[in-house]
């Protein structure tokens, strides 16, 4: 991961001010004037500290990565000594709650994803970068279940988290993540 940006009060006010409007109305639908007007600074400062919208979208998805992956890791470890397929469960349960109280509209990543076709854009770093932490996440958790395939079983429990993530926002399929996390202990027990 990239270094941390030191922010200012006034930076800081403009990340969460972003991060706020970026997620709940899109990234193309948010234009740096509102970002400033609302956290209280000119648009001169918003340049000044972060360069341009574009890097301002990369650093407020970094941020919530960096949220992201405290949340999962404080939900996987807080239970102490547990079973190592418990804790591969655990993940679906950090997602369960990070939904119910950060991602009502779905993943940011994945909706950033869809409004950032340039790959070269600073954010479509964050975003891959992101994934592949799951993925090794998994992957080491996996590991220690002494499945023989740790990384067919941890590519298999990402797709169902990322699936689990869509169908969720979409209302799609009630209890998607209980679901999702029902097949992962069928996958978990046989592999």
């Amino acid at each position: 991961m990239a270094e941390e940006l030191t922010l200012t009060p006034a930076a800081e006010r403009v990340l969460d001010v972003a991060g706020r409007l970026f997620y709940d109305n899109g990234i193309h639908a948010v234009g740096v004037e509102s970002i400033a007007s609302e956290a209280g600074v000119t648009k001169k400062t918003l340049y000044d500290r972060f360069g341009s919208k574009d890097a301002l979208i990369g650093h407020y998805l970094r941020r919530r990565d960096e949220r992201w992956r405290e949340h999962v890791v404080s939900v996987v470890e807080q239970r102490g000594r547990i079973p190592p397929a418990r804790r591969l469960l655990l993940v679906f349960d950090a997602l369960e709650q990070w939904i119910a109280t950060e991602n009502p509209r779905g993943c940011a990543f994945i909706n950033a994803q869809a409004e950032l076709p340039d790959a070269t854009h600073p954010g479509r770093e964050v975003i891959r970068e992101q994934k592949q932490w799951m993925l090794d996440y998994l992957r080491a958790l996996a590991r220690q279940t002494g499945a023989r395939n740790p990384r067919k079983l941890a590519t298999s429990l990402l797709l169902l988290l990322e699936g689990a993530t869509v169908t969720a926002s979409l209302g799609v399929v009630p209890g998607a993540i209980g679901n999702a996390k029902d097949v992962a202990r069928q996958l978990i027990e046989t592999s």
